[in-house]
């Protein structure tokens, strides 16, 4: 049966491959149950568009308050992104054998799928049952982790039989909310990092049955429960090649194939990722390019997990470690993932939040900041600018979605330290070069020029203007023939921000580093001029033909370019495009141009409106705290502008613009009220020896389920007293005379405990990050022994 079958699959891909190699086209995929929701080797399919997924990850169960969830999700659809991504969390939903809870406060997580709807974006769901996301037990449920439902995580009937009651809910509390019903809802994925679809070498196809098993029970029951849109897998690293149906068509593999990335380290600790990322190099970025045309030809390049930050281990340092992902983090890993033509990618995580109550893994302390674009207090930093920037760019990259690699990452530019990936569509031409260092782990300022194929020619580009730069640890992506509304850049060395689509007429905008030169293209434009110079310098307009050529140099500010076709093109340096924005005025996910609206100015803008009539544009969102200006490009018909409400006086500029001025919000004086009556209770009377324990639980089984049995008896372990979470407390007696105690007490790592004789304090073991078990000699010599 393996024989045939591996024949099969090797007739069917070598298949797939002629036909790629001889007319260029690759099979599109679908699941079979609807083709809502199809891909192929370049990208996702909804709908009928291609797709370029842009996620980031959040955790409902960490920020457990449903009316604080739309501030996030506000957030990062502001910051460009298509989809979000959410584990599920069993023990939070199920923390003892008979409790199902998915009603009450944050465990009725449907809201997120309405917020979703409403605010246009579609939901990566990955429900476990095991997920890791450094909570205890992998958010397994402590009760199940006593060894009496076996080693977990394979094809036991006992463990079968405990997650099939949570997993079965959680699917039938999803399917309707799936794209398929009308919902949002776009893949579901299977398990969590299990890369044992194998036993021994991967490239053997021994199939690890207990494994393989395990994961067609679990798809087998979500497809019971109605779920119809494609599963996904998450590998955990580049070497278990475990559930893509190119590598193997069956043994439980998946409809679309992902593998999560942590290239600088998930943990600040970065020894613990030596063992899969080599030792740690800061800005060393990883080749995927081979692994996906390897392991999943056919299915787009995904990343269901991509690094966006790290986690402060325990006993880690005071704010975690940003410094480890900083913002030019987000600048060259985010493009390099671009030039391996990644066409799925979430980041983990975007918002981290904090680990309430007992949900945190021995490893992680109470805050999960994860160093993330959005803080663990909900505010926005320059790494979500940055990766604003980006996630911006990729929704008007509408090409992107469908490229060919011409050669290799390696490509030579005119300066040696310098090489880019080449990425083409081959149906429109539109090409993306992607530049960083050579070494991407040099971080020199590079002045450069590249060889751009164009439909115009080859040109060394850029012409005119100054040297393209690399300064630092960044990447460029330079387009080609990159096509916006009814314009198209013949090349552009600056970077391409957004479009824009406002009465008929075209809006681009432009950015660059500061105090960096640009050069781009129009095609067919005949003249232009500076309508505003906010920071320009070394403006020049030449026609090239039918096509205009145009040189800028960008200091701090923006600066408004129009031309005789009616097109305006911003260009703004970083500062500025961090405080641009572009809302929609749509819940479509793909953003349309023309449903879009420039904005620049406040801290962030959260939604947009006009108003019936459509001579105001609504606004709503943050300023700084301080007098701020604030510029919209909204349609001629737009002669008033409201904030959170309110109206703001504008003035209409030359070439189309509002200008206003926000101010900054008020405080009035507070006055505290006075605090008295203040009373205390001994929190800890379970210390005392006149404290009745009559009705506590005896401690006296003799034996246990655990595989690490005891080294005395009776049976120590709380789990097998129905106990699983939250602070323990013994008491025992003893009888005759003592002058001491030997403790040697497990309670995982980074545990501690206290001990106490008839009331009176007798010492602490206060915990490691590593050590399980803690052991102490502690003396009665300073209390009474009655």
């Amino acid at each position: 049966m393996l024989l045939q079958s591996l024949f099969a699959w090797a007739l069917t891909l070598g298949s797939c491959v002629a036909q790629n190699s001889t007319n260029g086209t690759w099979p599109i995929h679908n699941n079979g149950l609807t083709t809502q929701v199809e891909w192929d080797h370049y990208s996702m399919i909804v709908n009928g568009q291609r797709f370029f997924l842009w996620s980031g990850e959040l955790h409902y169960w960490r920020l457990p308050v449903p009316e604080l969830w739309v501030d996030v999700l506000q957030k990062i659809k502001a910051a460009g992104f298509n989809t979000f991504a959410i584990y599920t969390h069993w023990y939070f939903h199920n923390p003892n054998p008979e409790t199902l809870d998915f009603e009450n406060a944050a465990h009725d997580f449907t809201k997120i799928f309405d917020l979703a709807k409403e605010l246009g974006m579609y939901v990566v769901f990955r429900p476990g049952p095991y997920v890791n996301a450094e909570s205890n037990a992998g958010a397994f449920p402590l009760w199940l982790t006593t060894g009496a439902y076996g080693a977990l995580r394979n094809n036991d009937t006992r463990y079968t039989e405990a997650w099939t009651p949570f997993w079965e809910k959680v699917a039938s509390i999803v399917a309707p909310y799936q794209l398929t019903n009308g919902g949002n809802v776009l893949t579901y994925q299977i398990e969590n990092e299990l890369g044992s679809q194998w036993r021994g070498t991967p490239s053997k196809k021994i199939p690890n049955l207990s494994s393989v098993q395990y994961m067609e029970a679990l798809e087998a029951s979500a497809r019971a429960q109605g779920i119809t849109i494609p599963f996904q897998a998450n590998d955990p690293n580049l070497n278990s090649d475990s559930w893509s149906k190119d590598f193997y068509d069956g043994y439980g593999s998946v409809d679309i194939y992902g593998m999560d990335s942590y290239p600088a380290c998930w943990t600040c600790n970065l020894t613990e990722c030596d063992s899969t990322n080599g030792a740690y190099k800061p800005f060393n970025v990883i080749d995927y390019y081979d692994h996906f045309e390897a392991i999943s030809p056919t299915q787009p390049s995904f990343l269901p997990e991509f690094q966006g930050g790290s986690f402060n281990p325990w006993g880690g340092p005071e704010g975690g470690c940003p410094e480890n992902s900083p913002p030019d983090f987000a600048n060259l890993f985010y493009r390099n993932n671009v030039g391996q033509r990644v066409t799925a990618m979430s980041l983990y995580m975007l918002y981290g939040g904090t680990n309430w109550g007992w949900l945190a893994a021995p490893v992680v302390a109470t805050s999960y900041d994860y160093s993330s674009p959005i803080s663990e207090n909900r505010m926005i930093n320059d790494k979500y600018a940055e990766t604003k920037l980006f996630g911006q760019f990729l929704r008007v990259a509408k090409d992107l979605t469908k490229t060919d690699r011409i050669g290799t990452n390696q490509t030579a530019s005119t300066n040696p330290n310098i090489v880019y990936s080449e990425l083409r569509n081959p149906d429109t031409n539109g090409a993306f070069y992607v530049t960083i260092h050579q070494e991407s782990t040099v971080g020199t300022r590079e002045e450069f020029y590249i060889h751009a194929n164009t439909s115009k020619g080859e040109f060394t580009i850029p012409q005119k203007a100054a040297p393209i730069v690399l300064d630092g640890f960044q990447s460029k992506i330079i387009v080609t023939d990159f096509s916006f509304g009814s314009h198209s850049l013949l090349y552009s060395t600056a970077e391409v921000l957004s479009h824009s689509f406002v009465d008929e007429q075209d809006i681009l905008a432009l950015w660059m580093p500061t105090g960096e030169a640009g050069e781009f293209v129009i095609t067919g434009a005949k003249s232009g001029k500076v309508s505003s110079c906010g920071g320009c310098s070394s403006v020049g307009f030449y026609p090239q033909g039918d096509d205009l050529l145009v040189t800028i140099s960008q200091s701090k500010g923006i600066s408004i370019l129009t031309f005789d076709d009616g097109l305006r093109v911003l260009v703004m340096d970083r500062s500025y495009a961090y405080e641009f924005w572009v809302p929609v005025l749509t819940a479509d996910p793909f953003s349309p141009a023309n449903e879009t609206v420039f904005v620049h100015g406040p801290n962030l803008v959260r939604s947009v409106a006009y108003s019936s009539d459509g001579t105001t544009l609504e606004l709503t969102g943050d300023n700084n705290g301080t007098s701020t200006q604030i510029e919209v490009f909204p349609p001629k018909a737009v002669s008033k502008v409201t904030w959170n409400g309110q109206s703001i006086t504008t003035s209409k500029t030359d070439y189309g613009s509002l200008i206003g001025s926000l101010t900054g919000p008020t405080l009035d004086s507070l006055t505290l009220p006075e605090i008295s009556g203040w009373k205390s209770n001994d929190s800890l009377p379970e210390r005392l020896s006149t404290y009745d324990d009559s009705w506590w639980v005896a401690a006296d089984h003799m034996n246990t389920s655990n595989p690490t049995k005891p080294e005395t008896l009776p049976v120590l372990y709380i789990d097998d007293y129905g106990y699983h979470v939250g602070n323990h407390l013994w008491r025992g007696r003893f009888e005759g005379s003592a002058s001491g105690v030997y403790l040697s007490v497990t309670g995982g790592r980074a545990f501690g405990y206290s001990a106490w004789l008839n009331g009176d304090f007798i010492g602490s073991y206060l915990g490691a990050a590593y050590p399980d078990t803690g052991e102490l000699t502690l003396s009665f010599s300073n209390v009474t022994v009655n």
